[in-house]
């Protein structure tokens, strides 16, 4: 059969394994499987940008100064030895290490003074104290402010 029948059903065959080559890569992708800097257990190097490792104080800090340049990331490893590309790694440990629960939220029904403390923000996520770590900071309002001061040397001045 000729015509656009067999176009058809040419053109919808070659997509069908085109859809299945891409299927069939996703599913067999997974950190450190392309064999750089993993070992196949799931975790990735932070100073890669790919995510966390599984040291019990292992964090990923993203800064944006908020002035429309580059957003920045470094890696802390504090667990034993310091590592990392943070710029102060040494002092980030010590300080995070002398406070209870650094990475504590802020409770919903806090009232905060209204002042601006500029636009900067921050993300930081891995593990503290084998806890998870997600926060997103800012210096929007005093609590924010104050959120970010107590932080020290992991994050920059404002």
């Amino acid at each position: 059969m000729q015509g656009p029948a067999a176009s058809v059903r040419v053109v919808g065959g070659i997509a069908v394994l085109l859809l299945t080559a891409v299927l069939g890569a996703c599913a067999g992708s997974s950190p450190g499987a392309d064999g750089a800097g993993g070992d196949g257990s799931g975790t990735s190097d932070p100073a890669a940008g790919g995510g966390t490792s599984q040291a019990e104080n292992d964090l990923v800090v993203e800064y944006d100064a908020g002035d429309g340049s580059s957003l920045e990331s470094w890696s802390l490893t504090c667990a034993g030895t310091v590592s990392g590309s943070h710029p102060d790694a040494e002092a980030a440990c010590a300080h995070l290490a002398g406070l209870d629960d650094p990475f504590a939220s802020l409770p919903a029904d806090v009232v905060c003074t209204e002042q601006y403390g500029g636009p900067q923000s921050a993300h930081v996520a891995g593990l503290w104290g084998g806890d998870p770590v997600d926060v997103e900071l800012s210096r929007v309002d005093g609590c924010r402010i104050s959120q970010w001061d107590a932080l020290g040397p992991l994050l920059p001045p404002a």
